[in-house]
């Protein structure tokens, strides 16, 4: 895997700003309806998973992880029960808000630029993880998810594929996840002493059941049905969504007609494939399912786009062979 970028420090404190004011625009005027109700436990219990609080990590001090599991009490009380109604979006930041030391976060193990550094509410990205990780296993959409750019660990045992993780950083690098079905969803949290244990939980059950586990250092998924199991794509490419009528927009970059098949154009043919793999075993994948209409900001960027020779908007047959 590559070295992390070097960036100039004024870039980076421009880029924080601007992205800070960017996520909070969108939490509270983008008119997307996000969840902030809690009940009591849901009665169908479809997906659970526990990671260990205490593990043996090279050049990282105890205190960090024992600070970690503190920095991790005082977040799940923000998120523990919380209901997913049908169309709303659990946001992981929205939710939590700013992890700061006056609301009893300590120091704690943060990663950056491949580097174990030392920040204050360090450590909540296990908590990410567990979340991201069990949402694979629901009918519940993520939105927004980022993942480890850097294996940091790459010696210690883990029983996850990396690359399946969800890092996460106040506000901007943040963790969503959209109900877009016709029952009600419910997240689960707690501690113990060896465990983060989470749970999804629904007031019905779920018409499929499957695992993801790692096989020839990659991530696959199993039907445990009927035990068929095939690859998971895990690539992950900026700005690159699906829109109506089977368009495709690759974002507002500058590429040219190598890039697009080179790099694209086998992109989408994977997700063609794995779509075909899906409906073999009763699941059907829609890219569509997700969208929503088009604003006067999204027209008014396609333009601006259009303009510059960066429109990269293109019907989905195109490139797919």
């Amino acid at each position: 895997m590559k070295e992390p970028k070097y960036r100039f420090k004024f870039r980076i404190f421009a880029g924080k700003i601007y992205y800070n004011l960017k996520k909070h625009f969108d939490w509270y005027l983008s008119g997307e309806k996000f969840t902030k109700k809690f009940e009591s436990p849901l009665a169908e219990e479809i997906f659970t998973h526990k990671t260990v609080l205490r593990r043996k990590l090279k050049d990282v001090d105890i205190w960090m992880q024992e600070n970690k599991i503190k920095n991790l009490k005082i977040a799940i009380q923000k998120l523990d029960k919380i209901v997913l109604n049908p169309g709303e979006t659990l946001s992981y930041w929205r939710q939590i808000k700013n992890p700061s030391k006056r609301k009893g976060y300590l120091p704690g193990m943060v990663l950056h630029d491949g580097k174990v550094l030392s920040g204050i509410g360090g450590g909540l990205c296990q908590l990410s993880n567990l979340i991201y990780w069990m949402t694979l296993h629901t009918p519940l959409t993520v939105v927004e998810r980022w993942r480890h750019s850097y294996d940091v660990f790459p010696d210690v045992k883990r029983n996850q594929p990396f690359g399946s993780g969800a890092t996460c950083a106040y506000p901007y690098i943040d963790l969503q996840i959209k109900n877009n079905t016709n029952q009600k969803f419910q997240l689960f949290l707690k501690l113990n002493e060896k465990y983060l244990i989470g749970k999804w939980l629904s007031n019905e059950t779920i018409d499929f059941n499957y695992e993801i586990f790692e096989k020839d250092k990659s991530p696959y998924i199993r039907n445990k049905k009927n035990q068929k199991e095939f690859k998971i794509v895990l690539y992950h490419f900026h700005h690159l969504k699906f829109l109506l009528k089977n368009y495709v927009d690759l974002g507002g970059y500058k590429l040219s007609r190598d890039i697009i098949k080179k790099i694209y154009n086998p992109y989408l043919n994977e997700m063609k494939k794995v779509n075909e793999d899906l409906k073999k075993i009763g699941i059907d994948f829609d890219p569509n399912a997700t969208l929503k209409k088009l604003t006067l900001k999204d027209y008014l960027r396609y333009f601006w786009r259009k303009i510059n020779n960066r429109s990269n908007i293109y019907k989905v047959k195109e490139l797919i062979d």
